[in-house]
């Protein structure tokens, strides 16, 4: 969901609050070769879990590392032009959404639009796990979506993710039964409610989705503002739109012999969210020594875990409690399982080499489903009725809570689904074509919706109507179409940025919806200040 400009104001205003608490001083954070900071993990990072690579099979690590990588050479991985204190900024990772078909993840004002992981062969969706998965919609087309290299990738993803649903049920078990982890498990505290974790039990590991991710230069990074860790490839946050209490895992491949991108896939662009000018000022500064015991790191452990890739992590608006600061081999894995995402924030700290990692989540699909959408399409055509002689089209119900619920999935259709579809260029279309006959429908579906807008307004302006809520649906109405052109100027505006403009072709925002007000196939302008106008007038004169 969109976040609330209160909720902006809110971390806002609490960001300011601590940065001025802080003053000049740093927070201090441990490593594993600081004193204390196993007690520390224990004692305030419940829920986090490390598995070295060891615990993987090594065919795994194989089909993964080689599924990034095609991932990265056929140009699937790609930097999102987000939205971020109402301007567009692009993120510092690129990224790709692999997960069920028909799912999106929202963030940032931003909707990913998954490409098909694959099963099997010829097989376009996952088959499920528990006897209640979420419904899949059918390939659109009939046949494969991508070309074999990329669904081999995509089938590797998704034997990973598999492995992590597994892992993770047995971590959970483990830990409701007073068991360890198992060889190559760091595992620190812990003791949520047993299968919370696991993707909320039933069917939800469908719905889990990864990311990939890759970086430019290490010099463009910002410094960690609070505790001197270091550059961040990825700011502090929580991540969004995630089932409760669902697990996060993420696994980092470390590209050997390159060292100037990155290759990574957390949810999150952040850094540019730190930008206060308070921040401004605390970055550049040199981290000073923080020591947890009697003895600091030595100068070598130190400048060794620098070098790796780190994930970091503190507890949510808090300066007292000390940070954590974990390297990540090649191969390693994490998770953050109860509550953790909730309470405390993470960021990814840039190491040395090029690194990919492979985000795996489980979503919030409540709202972002094509199944979702299309069924809301079904539910305001069903208000539009087509005499089978004539051909005349009218609006079978003129109920204000009905007008008014066919006006918001009209809104929805458009801003939530075409236009931020359009707005990320024929990327999608360029290596998956799977979502290209689905956007087709949609946008023949809006279409429609369009035609029921007109009869609302030939009905508002019919003067000689004796419709008795006429003034209720007029003001309905404007409220509507109010709506409307505001969103609507505000994708163009976007699709029309600076920043826009820099994109190749292929990439570039497309402001789709459009058309001239003299189409034929339009039975409204784009622009609606007329009608609004109109609209208004008749308000003035009821």
């Amino acid at each position: 969901m969109k976040r609330s400009d209160d909720s902006e104001r809110e971390k806002r205003r609490k960001r300011r609050r601590l940065l001025q608490e802080l003053g000049e001083q740093r927070i201090p954070f441990l490593s594993p070769s600081d004193a204390g900071f196993q007690q520390l993990w224990e004692s305030s990072y419940a829920g986090l879990t490390v598995r070295k690579a060891g615990a993987l099979p090594g065919d795994l690590h194989e089909r993964v590392q080689s599924a990034l990588s095609t991932l990265l050479q056929r140009g699937c991985l790609l930097r999102d032009l987000v939205r971020v204190r109402d301007r567009d900024v692009f993120t510092a990772v690129s990224r790709a959404l692999v997960g069920q078909p028909g799912c999106t993840y929202r963030y940032l004002d931003t909707r990913l639009f998954t490409i098909p992981w694959h099963c099997g062969d010829g097989d376009e969706s996952c088959p499920p796990a528990t006897p209640t998965p979420i419904p899949t919609p059918p390939v659109p087309d009939g046949g494969p979506c991508c070309d074999t290299d990329l669904r081999v990738a995509c089938k590797a993803l998704w034997e990973l993710n598999r492995f992590f649903c597994v892992d993770i049920q047995r971590h959970n078990n483990s830990r409701r039964g007073g068991g360890t982890a198992g060889e190559g498990s760091d595992k620190r505290g812990g003791s949520g409610p047993a299968g919370e974790a696991t993707a909320s039990g039933g069917g939800a590991e469908d719905r889990v989705l990864e990311e990939k991710e890759q970086r430019a230069e290490k010099e463009e990074l910002k410094q960690e503002p609070y505790y001197g860790m270091g550059k961040m490839a990825v700011g502090w946050h929580h991540d969004e739109n995630l089932v409760p209490l669902s697990p996060l895992a993420v696994y980092s491949y470390s590209c050997p012999g390159e060292t100037k991108t990155e290759a990574m896939m957390e949810e999150k662009e952040q850094t540019s969210k730190e930008g206060d000018k308070k921040e401004e000022e605390v970055e550049g500064r040199r981290a000073e020594e923080q020591g947890a015991g009697e003895e600091g790191p030595s100068k070598e452990e130190g400048e060794t875990e620098e070098a790796c890739w780190r994930v970091g992590l503190k507890v949510a608006w808090d300066i007292h409690t000390p940070g954590l600061a974990l390297p990540l081999q090649s191969g390693d894995c994490y998770y953050m399982t109860d509550d953790l995402n909730r309470t405390h924030q993470h960021c990814v700290l840039a190491g040395e080499t090029a690194r990919f990692s492979s985000t795996h989540r489980v979503a919030q699909c409540s709202t972002g489903t094509l199944e979702y959408i299309q069924r809301r399409c079904s539910e305001a055509l069903e208000n539009l009725h087509t005499d089978p002689e004539s051909g005349a089209k009218s609006l079978r119900s003129l109920i204000l809570s009905t007008l008014q619920h066919i006006e918001d999935i009209h809104n929805e259709v458009e801003f939530e689904w075409l236009r931020q579809y359009w707005f990320q260029g024929r990327r999608y279309a360029r290596f998956c074509s799977w979502w290209s006959k689905p956007m087709e429908r949609l946008e023949a579906d809006w279409k429609q919706m369009e035609r029921m807008t007109e009869l609302l307004l030939a009905l508002v302006e019919d003067e000689s109507s004796v419709q008795e809520n006429r003034r209720e649906m007029a003001e309905t109405l404007l409220n509507a179409l109010t709506d409307r052109q505001q969103h609507r100027q505000t994708w163009r505006d976007r699709c029309q940025s600076n920043l826009a403009q820099t994109l190749p072709p292929e990439e570039a925002p497309i402001d789709r919806p459009y058309w001239s007000g003299d189409d034929p196939d339009m039975p409204l302008p784009f622009d609606l200040s007329d009608i609004i106008s109109r609209v208004e007038s008749l308000l003035w004169r009821m």
